[in-house]
């Protein structure tokens, strides 16, 4: 079997949807012909040899809502010989270089995320978003909490498969003492870490203004368009002892070990399924989200992994749920934490429901 990812963009560039596709690439390419075509950070196309597989990064002209431009992604994809192509949305550029290929191979999408907001271009872009899911033989959502939220998947739920997303628990396993220990030197023993891209519903604001009432040091790993104004949070909350913004952080693993809660306070479902959740978990920490519409709380859940919380954007409200839940989680690493990941979350069993879901759509029985 011949497989194409079609995806928005590939490592280095970072995110969950990325971090994703190149674990499948690299579980696949070990078992099959696999090849991916992304969006480029330039305004040149790139072709790489990573991970077992071939990725061509396809020159993108900038971004509209968080969409690359990608004139000329068609031709590559109708290039490809693949039996089958996986899509990964939202990605409405990709969608319609898909349509726009007239590839024949059968199609499977897996539906991160609901496109949110954007009203004006999504009257442009909604029509063959629509026809790249009538198209699809199946499409896989990672939460079953998602898919009943959706209402972008409710036309489609009959050809709905749940596959949660994944990670390697390996890294997370491995223990740097040496590492842990110059962490906790360096910041304290009452870590508390957050991490993902500094944008509005990730909620850090609100997790920063909880600190002034926290006894510990919060660390949050990350880059985007917030920076400026979280930096502007802390010295305005005056908590420049206890929140500390450290950017991109490459051995993310160590910072994870070195914590003893982990918070993601995301505020919508924009936060489709929170994979830094699971990073957590196999590091064996507690992790604190909140009740959102999405898949986050089927990742950790209330009680066994962790602590979910009410999302509320009062501060005051807040500030009062983030210092009881945290004093609950306590400052002890849980074994369980750790057990979870690998039995609901390890790549390899991701891997092995995909491949089987492949096998099924190319026998004709989806």
């Amino acid at each position: 079997m011949k497989v194409l990812h079609v995806g928005k963009y590939y490592p280095p560039h970072m995110g969950g949807m990325e971090i994703y596709l190149q674990q499948l690439v690299l579980h696949q390419s070990k078992v099959m012909d696999v090849a991916a075509i992304v969006a480029s950070d330039l305004r040149r196309t790139q072709v790489e040899f990573l991970d077992g597989a071939k990725i061509a990064r396809v020159a993108s002209l900038g971004v509209i809502a968080s969409m690359p431009i990608t004139p000329t992604m068609a031709w590559p994809i109708r290039q490809n010989k693949a039996d089958l192509v996986h899509l990964h949305t939202p990605n409405p550029g990709a969608a319609l270089a898909l349509l726009m290929s007239g590839h024949s191979g059968k199609l499977i999408i897996t539906h991160h995320a609901d496109t949110l907001g954007r009203k004006q271009l999504r009257r442009l872009t909604d029509p063959f978003v629509r026809r790249v899911m009538e198209r699809a033989a199946a499409i896989i959502v990672t939460s079953k909490r998602y898919l009943e939220t959706s209402e972008e998947l409710a036309p489609f739920r009959d050809k709905c498969r749940i596959i949660p997303l994944g990670i390697d628990p390996t890294p997370h396993k491995r223990n740097d003492d040496a590492a842990t220990k110059n962490i906790r030197a360096t910041y304290g023993e009452g870590l508390i870490l957050a991490v993902g891209r500094l944008v509005p519903y990730k909620g850090f604001e609100y997790l920063i203004r909880s600190m002034k009432s926290v006894n510990g040091v919060l660390l949050l790993v990350g880059t985007g368009p917030l920076q400026d104004e979280l930096q502007g949070c802390i010295q305005e909350c005056g908590v420049q002892d206890k929140v500390l913004m450290l950017g991109r952080v490459d051995d993310i693993a160590q910072y994870y070990k070195a914590a003893k809660i982990f918070v993601i306070p995301s505020i919508t479902r924009a936060e489709a399924f929170g994979l830094v959740q699971i990073e957590a978990m196999a590091a064996g920490i507690p992790v604190i989200n909140t009740d959102i519409p999405s898949g986050v709380p089927e990742v950790s859940v209330h009680g066994q992994t962790g602590f979910t919380v009410p999302p509320t954007r009062k501060h005051w409200q807040m500030q009062s749920i983030y210092c009881s839940t945290m004093r609950n989680c306590g400052n002890s690493s849980d074994e369980k934490h750790a057990l979870q990941a690998h039995d609901k979350f390890s790549m390899e069993k991701i891997v092995k429901q995909t491949l089987d879901l492949y096998e099924t759509v190319m026998a004709g029985s989806e």
